[in-house]
């Protein structure tokens, strides 16, 4: 099988700092691929390589076999690449619907500037998407009232207006209280459901999350990765219960 992404001997640096160090790493499609690691373990400088946002200093990453590591965001987002964010990126002033479909347009790489954002058949995708992630009560809400985990929900809801081969969510669960984070993922994954093809790799550091929802683990440390399997085998190794969780530490 072919890997939707690739990477091969990737690495990054900040001044004296090694933000990635020879990545290699193949992903498939339809993998549900949980990125963890302590704060400046190199999570983040990867996604933000895979999506243009920064380059790597070395090696290559490539999408359905293709490099995209020279190409910028806005191209590799129209080769299937989208996000969500920590911090959802939304129009506070617009209703959940405009959001949508301001998204829709700037992921349509058909339509003009004069073309308008609501057609039929935009507001027709926008509410089927709505209605996955049960946001079809906010409809017509401004942004700027909603609680901060529907936003989240719009925000995923948003990239998937184009149809992804390749979504990254950066920690979906943040912010979000103990009892409200697994109904959250649960409407995540069934809003997901639909979407077999697309390959999802998200950011998370609570590990009740990653074991219960992931189907692979890639652990960073010090801008290495330190294990790459299913959970259950890569939360047990040494590495990730010294540097990741700290269970080894508190022993």
């Amino acid at each position: 099988m072919k890997p939707v992404l690739q990477a091969r001997d990737v690495g990054k640096k900040f001044g004296a700092v090694v933000a990635a160090s020879n990545l290699n790493i193949d992903i498939f499609a339809g993998e549900r691929v949980s990125l963890i690691g302590s704060n400046g373990a190199g999570k983040t400088t990867f996604v933000n390589m895979i999506t243009g946002y920064l380059k790597p200093d070395q090696g290559q990453i490539l999408l359905d076999g293709q490099d995209i590591t020279p190409l910028f965001p806005r191209a590799i987002t129209h080769l299937g690449v989208a996000r969500s964010f920590q911090i959802p990126q939304l129009y506070g002033e617009l209703s959940v619907l405009d959001n949508m479909l301001v998204a829709n347009a700037c992921h349509d790489q058909k339509l003009s500037f004069w073309q308008p954002a609501r057609r039929r058949d935009a507001i027709e995708r926008a509410d089927a998407l709505l209605e996955r992630f049960a946001l079809t009560e906010h409809r017509g809400r401004r942004v700027a009232e909603l609680p901060g985990g529907v936003r989240k929900l719009l925000d995923i809801a948003m990239a998937l207006t184009a149809s992804p081969k390749l979504l990254l969510l950066d920690e979906p669960t943040s912010g979000v209280s103990a009892e409200e984070k697994f109904p959250m993922m649960e409407t995540i994954m069934a809003g997901l459901g639909q979407e077999q093809s697309t390959t999802v790799l998200f950011v998370e550091h609570d590990m009740d999350i990653v074991n219960r929802y992931a189907s692979r683990v890639v652990a960073f440390y010090s801008g290495r990765i330190i294990a790459d399997d299913k959970p259950e085998v890569a939360l047990a190794t040494d590495d990730v219960r010294r540097y990741v969780t700290g269970e080894l530490l508190s022993e």
